[in-house]
Order: structure tokens, then sequence, then C-alpha cells
């Protein structure tokens, strides 16, 4: 605990704790948010490589839950469904991660959130994205690489995907659960490189770590909520919480 209170008060970290939590709500609920609810949180009152620390780990660990909660063999049919975007974004991902310290993240945050926000304004409004069955190959690799980059940099790469599996019209618990094998394998990625980086480190990694518990008690209180509403109210709640990632980003971006 000494190296944490090294970062933060422990007034800090209880407010930590709680962003958590929150964070792991959402992601139970939608399956996708929690990186941006904590980063968001934790970039109002620690510095940006500590609160891309904190949210590593828990990252992790609440993706492999949600990946898993059918079974390994679902979440197997899963990898051989999206290995493209799988391989596309990890290869980006991995790259963009050493850029973290020199590559200002404003731009990248503006490019994602505007259509983000377009995307989701729209589809809540009625309009359809329809992806071709003979172009999601393309659309595929192209939003995976693109999701990689941004991950990389940020942490956060839930919105382009969830975008992309909304467009295809995915059912609610394969897009659970593939939302949780993309971002399970990229959260391996992203854990491995900010090893690298640097980012997660001695000091940083009994925080992240100390995140789990909340986030993965949050996320099981979104699960109870998730359960219980169906298709239509689940896209609902998903292009919701999508168009608050993308103003968000916006923000982030802007300010």
């Amino acid at each position: 605990m000494d190296s944490i209170f090294a970062l933060m008060s422990p007034t800090l970290l209880i407010a930590a704790l709680g962003i958590a939590f929150l964070g792991g709500v959402v992601k139970g609920v939608v399956g996708f948010a929690m990186p941006m609810v904590v980063i968001s949180g934790l970039s109002g009152f620690l510095p940006p490589d500590v609160a891309l620390a904190g949210l590593i780990l828990p990252t992790l660990v609440a993706n492999g839950g949600q990946a898993l909660r059918q079974g390994i063999g679902a979440a197997i049919r899963s990898i051989r469904s999206v290995w493209r975007f799988l391989l596309f974004g990890l290869v980006t991902l991995l790259l963009s991660a050493q850029l973290v310290a020199v590559l200002p993240a404003d731009l990248l945050f503006l490019m994602m959130g505007v259509p983000v926000v377009l995307f989701a304004t729209f589809q809540l409004a009625g309009w359809r994205l329809h992806i071709a069955e003979h172009s999601r190959r393309v659309w595929e690799a192209g939003i995976g690489a693109f999701a990689g980059f941004i991950g990389g940099i940020s942490g956060i790469w839930g919105p382009p995907t969830v975008a992309y599996l909304t467009a295809i019209e995915t059912p609610k618990v394969d897009q659970m659960r593939v939302m949780g094998v993309i971002y399970g394998l990229g959260a391996v990625a992203l854990t491995a490189a900010h090893v690298q980086s640097g980012v997660l480190n001695a000091q940083t990694a009994p925080f992240s770590a100390v995140m789990i518990a909340p986030a993965f008690a949050g996320m099981a209180l979104g699960w109870l909520v998730h359960d219980k509403i169906d298709q239509q109210a689940f896209r609902k709640a998903t292009l919701a919480v999508l168009f608050l990632a993308g103003l968000n980003l916006i923000r982030r971006g802007l300010f």
C-alpha cells in the first residue's frame, strides 16, 4: 500500500475504487465502456499515465470474465468469428502503445468521437447502418486496426468495436461474448505493451491490482440488469452509452 499512497492520498484511493465499481456496473449492463468511465474519472485527479495504469489490470480481469461467461467453447467460437478484427487490432495496438509519451492524443480522440456520436445519434433516431456480407471482411479489418491504434494510446478501444457489432446486428448474448473476447485479448496486449512502455511498473501495478475487486463487483451487479432486459432495450442502452462515450472523446480532444 505504501507504493499506492506515494501516488495518491487515501481519500483519492477511495474515489478511484468507487470509479472502478461504477465502470464495472456499466460494463456489466452493456459489455463495454469501463475503460472510458475509469480513465475519465481518474484523469480528473491523477496524472494521465497513472490513470491509464489504473485501468489496465481490472480491464484484463473484467473482460476475461465476460468472454468466458458462457464457457471456453463459446469464447473460442467467438475468436474464430472475429479473427481479422483481432489480428489487425493487435498489430496497431502494439505499435501505437509505444507512442503514448510522444504523440498527442487530442486529434485521435476527435477523429473517433465525432463519427461515434453521429453513428449513435442516427441509430437512435431510427436510421440503420447495414454492412453487406460481401464487404464485412474489409470493415472488420479496417475498424479493428483503428480500434487497436486508438486503444494503444488511450486504453479505450470500445466505441468503434461496438459501432461495428451494432451495425451487423449481433444478437445480445453473442455481442456481449464477442466484446469480451475482443476486449480481453486486447487487454492482454495492452498489459504487455504498457509493461514495455513503462506505464505499468512496480509503483503503478499495485494500484491497478486493487482496482480489480470493485470493478468485478460492479460488473456482477451490471450482469443482473443485463439479464433482465430484451434485445431492443439492450440495443438502445448500448447506443446511449456509445453516444456518451463519443461525447467524452470529443471533450477530451477539445480540452
